[in-house]
Parts: C-alpha cells; sequence; structure tokens
C-alpha cells in the first residue's frame, strides 16, 4: 500500500484497533478499489471505511457511523458521509460530525456525470488547501440548507438541481470548473435540473428526473453537446430511492 491514499486506509486499520483496545492476533489488510483517485468520488473514504469495517468485523463487531466517522477523519482529515448511506445530511468533514440531518434519503436521481480535467487527470486532492470561504459566501450558505432539506423532505427534485447548481457557482471561487457557464448551458438546453460539482475533485454531473419518458433522448444530446466542448469522459448512473 504505497500509494499516499492506500496508506490513509492503512492509519484507519491501526486507529480501529487502538479504539477495540482489546487482544490483537495480527492479520492482512488488502485494499482493492476501482475508485478512481483524486477526482472527487470519495476513494479515500471508501478504503478507510472499508478498511475500519474489516477491523472490527474481525473483532465480531460492527461499527456505528458516529465511530466509523471519527475513525475516518482521525485518518485522513478530512472525511466523505459515506458512513451514512441512507441519510442526506450536512457532515462536518474536518470534524467527523453531523451538522444537520436533512429529513431522509435522496429521492431517486438520475445522473450524467463527466470529467472537467483534461484526459481524466483529476487533482491532487492531498494538496487541495481548505476552502475559505468569506463571509457573504457562509450567509448564502444559509438559505440554500433550508432548501435542500425542504427539497429532501418533499422529494422536490427539481428545487434540489437549483441548490445544487448554487452551491456549484459558489464553489468556482475556491476549485474552478472550466466552461463553467457553458455547462450551464448544456443543462439548460437539456432541460436538467441542476448541475453538480465535486468540491475536491474534478468530476461533476448533469441530474435529472428519472421518470422523465424521454430521458434517454435528453441525456444523449448531453452527451453529445459535451463532446462538442471536448468532454468525452461521461458514466450515467441512479441514485436515491
Amino acid at each position: 500500500m504505497d500509494e499516499p491514499w492506500r496508506m490513509k486506509a492503512a492509519r484507519a486499520a491501526e486507529l480501529a484497533l487502538r479504539t477495540l483496545d482489546g487482544p490483537s492476533t495480527g492479520g492482512t489488510l488488502r485494499v482493492s478499489s476501482n475508485i478512481p483517485p483524486g477526482r472527487g468520488f470519495g476513494s479515500s473514504t471508501a478504503d478507510v471505511l472499508a478498511a475500519i469495517g474489516a477491523v472490527y468485523d474481525a473483532a465480531g463487531r460492527i461499527p456505528d457511523p458516529k465511530e466509523s466517522a471519527v475513525l475516518a477523519v482521525a485518518a485522513e482529515t478530512a472525511s466523505d458521509a459515506l458512513m451514512y448511506p441512507d441519510r442526506a445530511v450536512l457532515f462536518a468533514h474536518r470534524a467527523g460530525e453531523v451538522v444537520a440531518d436533512l429529513g431522509g434519503a435522496l429521492m431517486p436521481l438520475a445522473v450524467l456525470g463527466f470529467g472537467t480535467s483534461q484526459a481524466g487527470a483529476g487533482l491532487a486532492t492531498l494538496e487541495l488547501p481548505p476552502a475559505r470561504y468569506t463571509v457573504w459566501e457562509i450567509e448564502a450558505f444559509r438559505p440554500l440548507l433550508g432548501m435542500a432539506r425542504r427539497a429532501i423532505r418533499t422529494r422536490d427534485l427539481d428545487l434540489l438541481g437549483r441548490v445544487a447548481t448554487a452551491s456549484a457557482r459558489l464553489n468556482q471561487r475556491h476549485l474552478p470548473v472550466p466552461g463553467f457557464e457553458d455547462l450551464l448551458g448544456i443543462g439548460e438546453a437539456v432541460g436538467a435540473a441542476g448541475l453538480q460539482v465535486a468540491h475536491s475533485g474534478d468530476v461533476a454531473g448533469l441530474v435529472f428526473d428519472p421518470c422523465l419518458p424521454d430521458l434517454a433522448v435528453r441525456t444523449d444530446d448531453a452527451r453529445k453537446r459535451l463532446d462538442a466542448l471536448g468532454v468525452r469522459e461521461t458514466w450515467y448512473f441512479t441514485t436515491g430511492g
């Protein structure tokens, strides 16, 4: 595990062993993943949580999400909220704490994801400095949080899409996406609910209602428009439910 992101998993395993504070019979941790690093997919958090889960499983225990969150942050400094797979939460990624539960799981979504870096190079996420938000930006997040909570509670996909787009706009000062306005234009042209971007990676996605009868036509049109911008790395997935 000589890659930097794999070393986080080794650190997580060590911390989990200390937390269990029981007899250790030894073992070997092997990490295998098909999630590319440096893109915003949460690859390092996936490795870390898998390592924590493996150690607890070997001890005959199951970590609760709070335990996993504390260990994950200790292992990798900043963590995604993957330990809460069935809840939409506002997560303090450097404290390992849930700031707000948004009231349930995500509604079903269809997403046409794509890379925004040249040739899928990704970003050196370990080297990214923490975002320093202005007072205005912090205040702008407050109504967005309320809108997100309402969108989750009422299953309003269009409102959630607007929140995602607004958040993406705020992120432009900190981790700008090339051709952002063009991407917004594509979203409007194909009738996407919104545009979401990774805040610590190079991936983005157009969010759609999975129940649209012409969804395949819209996503195909979006791929063609992205290709015209030079964006050829795309993938389609659904989530929520």
